[in-house]
């Protein structure tokens, strides 16, 4: 990887690559002002998302459900997440062939802390739509779309380690701050 990045005039970050490698890479090309961060078998900025049996379920990227997580698993999201969040809901249906509901719910069911962040962030999307400038019947699907997900991680059984976790609750900081790179 670090060779394919190296060839096509990027260069890497070698402390964070060395201190990370074994899940993160990052590499920057200064000429054209590009960042690339490469994942190795799992997706972990704030929470951890397993990808590595999921890269061969659609032919050019992650399912549409990882691509949410990327995103909703984000404890402090910013206009542009939100933005992408709200792009990637009112492009793809909950299930029917767009983003796989039960998937992302079995995911927040085995993990307070990523529940946590993403149902929290549902509730800050619901929230946030008046602000941004959308027609009506894009507000209401997106509504629906919402409220269907955040449905659908609610009603999904909980784990005993959810369980367990859940009594500790906020008193314990249940995400990590992802580190950076400087650029």
């Amino acid at each position: 990887m670090t060779q394919f990045f190296l060839g096509r005039g990027y260069e890497e970050n070698q402390e964070l690559n060395l201190l990370h490698g074994h899940y993160r890479l990052w590499f920057h090309d200064e000429a054209n002002d590009r960042h690339a961060d490469v994942f190795v078998g799992k997706f972990e900025m704030c929470h951890e998302i397993p990808v590595a049996d999921r890269l061969e379920l659609e032919s050019l990227t992650l399912p549409a459900a990882d691509l949410l997580l990327t995103k909703l698993q984000i404890v402090e999201l910013n206009d542009k997440d939100r933005r992408d969040l709200l792009r990637l809901l009112l492009d793809h249906e909950i299930d029917d062939g767009g983003i796989d509901g039960d998937y992302v719910a079995r995911l927040c069911a085995r993990d307070w802390g990523l529940w946590r962040t993403c149902t929290s962030n549902l509730g800050a999307l619901r929230g946030s739509l008046p602000g941004y400038d959308l027609a009506a019947p894009e507000r209401a699907t997106l509504m629906g779309r919402l409220e269907r997900l955040a449905e659908q991680i609610e009603r999904r059984p909980k784990s005993v380690a959810w369980r367990a976790r859940a009594v500790v609750g906020e008193r314990v900081q249940w995400y990590e701050l992802p580190e950076e790179p400087e650029r």
